[in-house]
């Protein structure tokens, strides 16, 4: 007997709810990779991750979700485009078409090949050493260029990459908006970096106790509103926000111990993450409606904890005698408007993560053409360091000293995670035009942040953007949320409004 409808549904999300417990396990082992795994348990960990990846591609291939698919996507659940049954449905069929296009033997290839050219890469970056991670690089990109054939989404196969982190996006779809951006930018940066004006920041780089910046970095991620209850923090080489699931969400950072900024901003980095899956809503769990949008809307809460908020004059009146209080020696003297003007230094520098709001876009620009180079088959892995170098060069005067801080410094490209880059530039732009629109909607917000109110921000994000799971794509989100189509005007303002009277410009 054939299921009605809604019967197809219901056992649909089970199945799916079943999928995404699956899922979760590699969560916890990426997790485990990158934190407290010893080194030798590389080669076995590869092998763990093909093997689930492998079980994960049978359960969502299984002919009886195409089935249920075909059964539940009656007029009287997908009539409405925004309902709950109509966003799951549209939601699981397009991850079902999508892997149905994936060779079982390529999924767990690529499972095991990145788990172990990610331990390659940690070293190679410890030594400083391209040459060592060119193996692995080679092995990666020859699997990423595969799944692009078979996924054949979009003009290029660069777009089929893409479309796995931003749905819907694709190069021409980007190249207006970024392009429009990087336009207003250069003249920008040059503009800073002629005005002769530079912060003094050298008390940034006093000693501050790795202990120290762990209370600190906590207290801060509490405060914003990271559950610890639900979550932890720990030490890793490349920082990440892993949600394992409800209830289970785990952020990491790096801590220099004369240099204040990497940890502070990296974990409220993470931590904006992780507020993002701390809120969405559990009763959704196992579905797409209680997923994320997708990876630029991620970011976009990322960026906007650590920018909008944890280098805006607001969040230091509120946490600098905190800072005081835990590092008096380090911050003797220091004022206000001089941890204001320190965090807000903007000058060329090699590494993206520690990057300042004005430079960090053209990071991302630079990977963007190298990433569609590499997959549209117009620069071979063995040339990346020259290409990098050469093009780092033209992008900010400067050449790498070495390759970690060069074309190493990154963990994506060792983890396959091709197509990702161009989501962090889309994170700046929803977060600016979010953030304009919580202005609004919620108050003054910097009058709150002195006073250490962050609560009524997050409430906001949680309401617009977390319980939303996927309901809509990014850029459709944006508009929903803000009434406009996402521009790179919003962000261009926050910039220049923050900067021009920093650098009297």
């Amino acid at each position: 007997m054939a299921l009605s409808p809604n019967d197809a549904y219901q056992e649909l999300v089970e199945r799916w709810g079943e999928i995404t417990i699956f899922g979760s396990f590699d969560s916890l082992l990426g997790w485990d990779e990158q934190t407290t795994m010893p080194p030798k348990g590389t080669a076995h960990r590869g092998e763990q991750r093909a093997a689930l990846a492998g079980l994960l591609h049978d359960r969502v291939t299984d002919p009886k979700i195409g089935d249920l698919l075909e059964s539940a996507s009656d007029d009287s659940l997908i009539s409405d485009a925004t309902s709950v049954e109509a966003v799951n449905i549209r939601e699981i069929r397009r991850t079902y078409e999508r892997v149905m296009k994936m060779p079982r033997d390529l999924v767990e290839e690529l499972a095991r090949v990145t788990s172990l050219s990610q331990a390659a890469w940690k070293e190679a970056r410890e030594e400083k050493n391209f040459a060592k991670f060119l193996p692995w690089f080679e092995q990666v990109a020859q699997l990423k260029h595969r799944e692009a054939e078979a996924l054949a989404i979009g003009p290029t196969p660069y777009d089929s990459l893409l479309d796995d982190y931003e749905p819907g996006a694709t190069i021409g779809s980007l190249m207006p908006i970024l392009g429009s951006l990087r336009d207003e930018l250069v003249p920008l940066v040059k503009a800073i970096t002629e005005s002769g004006r530079r912060p003094e920041s050298a008390f940034l780089r006093n000693h501050y106790s790795e202990q120290g910046q762990e209370q600190f970095g906590k207290a801060v991620a509490a405060a914003i509103g990271f559950d610890f209850d639900a979550g932890r923090l720990d030490e890793t080489t490349h920082p990440f926000c892993s949600g394992i699931g409800p209830g289970d969400t785990r952020i990491t950072t790096r801590y220099d111990e004369n240099f204040l900024p990497q940890s502070l901003f990296g974990i409220m980095h993470e931590a904006g993450h992780a507020i993002y899956d701390q809120g969405l809503d559990r009763e959704h769990y196992g579905t797409p409606m209680g997923g994320s949008s997708s990876l630029g809307i991620h970011e976009s809460q990322s960026r906007m904890w650590e920018n909008f908020v944890g280098r805006s004059r607001s969040f230091w009146e509120h946490a600098l005698p905190k800072a005081k209080n835990m590092f008096p020696e380090a911050l003797d003297g220091v004022e206000l408007d001089d941890i204001y003007a320190a965090v807000n230094d903007v000058q060329p520098s090699f590494i993206r993560v520690e990057a300042d709001e004005a430079t960090y876009n053209l990071h991302i620009l630079l990977r963007f053409e190298m990433e569609q180079a590499i997959i549209n088959d117009n620069l071979a892995p063995f040339d990346v360091p020259d290409a990098w170098n050469e093009k780092f060069k033209s992008y900010f005067g400067l050449t790498p000293t070495d390759d970690s801080v060069g074309c190493l410094q990154d963990i994506h490209w060792s983890g396959g995670m091709i197509g990702y880059f161009p989501t962090y530039t889309l994170g700046n732009l929803c977060a600016a035009q979010f953030f304009e629109q919580a202005r609004l909607d919620v108050g003054d917000l910097d009058a709150q942040f002195a006073k250490g109110e962050f609560e009524p921000l997050r409430s906001w994000l949680t309401e617009k953007i977390h319980r939303q799971g996927r309901r809509y794509r990014g850029e459709e989100l944006v508009e929903v949320v803000t009434g406009s189509p996402l521009s790179h005007r919003p962000l261009v303002d926050h910039l220049k409004k923050k900067f021009e009277p920093l650098y009297g410009i």
